[in-house]
């Protein structure tokens, strides 16, 4: 064995007291689906976990239904005070069951326990938390004074951050006096069912949090359902183009976030063992399954054969496999079809011209597995520089002087984010002021905050979740 060998060290998966079969949660209760079921399959071996009920017209009509009845007759009545103790008392027992959530995560989603155990779940808490101590202070969100809920809100999240995504969206809804219906992704719903456990253990008001488990159906059900106020969607570009069509004219309040094709600049001057840690997290992290990845690398002429180089040996010491197992920097691609699309993007970046470089990593025979690629000698105009392939491919152009870097980093039609490498605060600033990109990181990559506003433009989304503008985005003005 090696020096720097490890032994294998799996997180156990005892703590979880898993069921067989999972209802949807409506008003407070789990209660059969009347669309069928579904089984749910670890992406690390493609080994069932559990089956999830598939929710029908019928039961997002009496999910709404309950959340309405919650929303006038109790949530909407309730001193902010009071909603924020709830909220603290959600985020204390997220904090409890933290370890059980993590090994959830990691086996339903299959990113690795050491990133659902120190990024996911603590971000969790930290949102209830941070939004608990906004519920009594809503006339300071921006919006008047006296501002107002809107209603019941329809929440679509996606498979990439499951739980993560729902405390975006569930936290600053409570605390502003809305009810939610959530439909968490098909492929990633246990802990959004481990989370309706929680809340019972809150003892939160019957119907003020109703989940609904299913597929694309089921959340078309829910975003065109007439009695939702607000429809919240983070997602793919093109589903949210079609949800921005259904709700067209019908008078619901409306945020967006899609996809992403970040690119992360990096300068002559920049520190490079710090900047090649930042790209790797940027890429990498998640098995790249994240909207604002840094997924196109710009770096500087000068310096561009050193970083590739420096980037290339990291990248060899990354470990893939079991996500379960404490070791683990790649995990598995969350699913088949998406396995499949990063694949053919890839093909197709070779086909185009450009230089593939894969870390040699052992593929486990069972599950969905995609080594980490580079791919140098990248164009603007190839597809892996324009499409975002939502994995852990990283695409790299260079660049001879700031305005070019500015030029190929907007020249994508999404704008989520941006990492600038320098050590001159000056230059970071003034790239920044030119990157039309809703979040731009300075010397560090995919850091979030729930203080922090994020979001982004273009074909990114609109509206900002996080932050005070995160809250107002579920309120109206008294008048309104």
């Amino acid at each position: 064995m090696g020096f720097l060998e490890y032994a294998p060290a799996p997180e156990s998966r005892s703590i979880l007291q898993l069921k067989d079969s999972y209802g949807l949660f409506i008003n407070g209760e789990f209660v059969e689906g009347r669309g069928g079921a579904f089984d749910t399959i670890s992406p690390a071996d493609e080994s069932r976990i559990a089956s999830l009920a598939i929710g029908s017209d019928e039961d997002v009509d009496a999910a709404v239904a309950a959340a309405r009845q919650a929303h006038t007759k109790v949530w909407s009545k309730m001193s902010g005070r009071d909603r924020g103790k709830y909220l603290f008392r959600i985020a204390r027992l997220v904090q409890e069951r933290a370890r059980e959530l993590a090994v959830a995560e990691s086996l339903d989603n299959g990113k690795p326990i050491r990133e659902s155990r120190d990024v996911d779940v603590p971000l969790v808490a930290a949102w209830f938390f941070y939004y608990a101590g906004w519920a009594d202070k809503l006339d300071h969100a921006g919006v008047g004074a006296n501002p107002q809920s809107l209603g019941v809100a329809g929440q679509v999240i996606p498979w990439n951050f499951p739980l993560l995504m729902l405390a975006w969206k569930v936290a600053p809804a409570l605390a502003a006096g809305n009810t939610v219906v959530l439909k968490p992704a098909e492929t990633t719903s246990l802990t959004a069912l481990i989370f309706a456990e929680i809340l019972q253990q809150a003892d939160l008001p019957a119907g003020v949090v109703n989940i609904v488990t299913g597929a694309g159906a089921t959340g078309a059900s829910l975003v065109r359902h007439p009695d939702i106020n607000k429809v919240a969607f983070t997602g793919s570009t093109g589903v949210g183009r079609d949800i921005a069509k259904a709700v067209a004219g019908t008078g619901k309040s409306l945020t967006l976030e899609l996809g992403g094709k970040a690119a992360n600049i990096v300068f002559d001057d920049a520190p490079i063992d710090q900047a090649v840690e930042g790209i790797v997290n940027g890429i990498f992290f998640n098995q790249g399954h994240v909207c604002c990845a840094g997924s196109r690398l710009l770096v500087q002429e000068s310096i561009h054969d050193e970083v590739i180089d420096r980037l290339k040996a990291r990248l060899s010491t990354l470990r893939l496999g079991d996500p379960l197992d404490k070791n683990t920097d790649i995990g598995a691609i969350n699913s088949a079809s998406q396995l499949a699309r990063i694949r053919e993007l890839s093909d197709i970046g070779e086909a185009e011209g450009a230089e593939r470089w894969t870390a040699d990593c052992e593929i486990p025979e069972q599950g969905f597995w995609f080594a980490p690629t580079i791919f140098t000698g990248v164009e603007t105009s190839h597809r892996i520089a324009r499409e975002e392939v939502f994995g852990p491919v990283l695409s790299v152009l260079t660049f001879r002087t700031p305005d070019e870097a500015v030029a190929k980093a907007n020249n994508t039609p999404y704008g989520l984010s941006a990492g600038i490498w320098s050590d001159k605060g000056s230059r970071i600033l003034a790239v920044a002021d030119r990157l039309r990109a809703g979040v731009v990181w300075a010397n560090t990559f995919n850091r979030f905050d729930p203080s922090s506003p994020f979001g982004g433009y273009k074909e990114s989304g609109y509206g900002r979740e996080g932050g005070k503008q995160g809250l107002a985005a579920y309120l109206k003005g008294a008048s309104a």
